[in-house]
């Protein structure tokens, strides 16, 4: 097990740019202007114009895609949950497209708490899984570790939670 690292110091954010360390614990759900993609295997699987986004210390920005900007036939339920103390309980899906499968790809909080109900029924998604993710036309890159599902984009700063020894950040 990897010892908790201090810390550390946060990159000071460019022209245009947010630092993860700026953003509030407990997280913030915010709408965005920004538009969001999704492909898998070629083929765009979401498209949102007005995703919502949740902030959190040290996390880079996940992304919550309304389900009517998401192609629904493209997910299928996934066995297992998990429990977010400040959204609830989670359920995850599966990404299929042409036969190809990314395992627990998606999730969404299909009742979550007051302070996050608006995203009763929006998808996020782990880059890992896919082929591609864009935020105005930018790639995305994933959160380190394979827990989060933040999304890394040249707007964003960190240094970010997910790389060994960063739990206590």
């Amino acid at each position: 097990m990897s010892r908790p690292i201090p810390r550390p110091k946060p990159i000071p954010p460019g022209p245009g740019q947010e630092s993860v360390w700026d953003y509030p614990r407990p997280p913030r759900l915010e709408r965005s202007k920004s538009r969001v993609e999704v492909i898998f295997k070629g083929v765009h699987v979401a498209d949102s114009r007005c995703p919502w986004r949740v902030l959190e210390t040290s996390h880079a920005p996940v992304y919550y895609l309304p389900a009517e900007d998401v192609v629904m036939e493209y997910l299928q339920p996934a066995r297992g949950q998990s429990f977010c103390e400040w959204k609830g309980a989670a359920q995850y899906f599966d990404l299929v497209v042409a036969g190809r499968v990314a395992e627990r790809a998606a999730w969404c909080y299909p009742d979550p708490s007051p302070e996050f109900q608006p995203l009763a029924g929006a998808f996020a998604f782990y880059l890992g899984a896919l082929d591609r993710a864009l935020v105005d036309g930018k790639e995305a890159r994933s959160q380190p570790g394979d827990f989060y599902g933040g999304w890394i984009t040249p707007a964003v700063v960190g240094p970010f939670k997910g790389v060994p020894g960063s739990l206590g950040w």
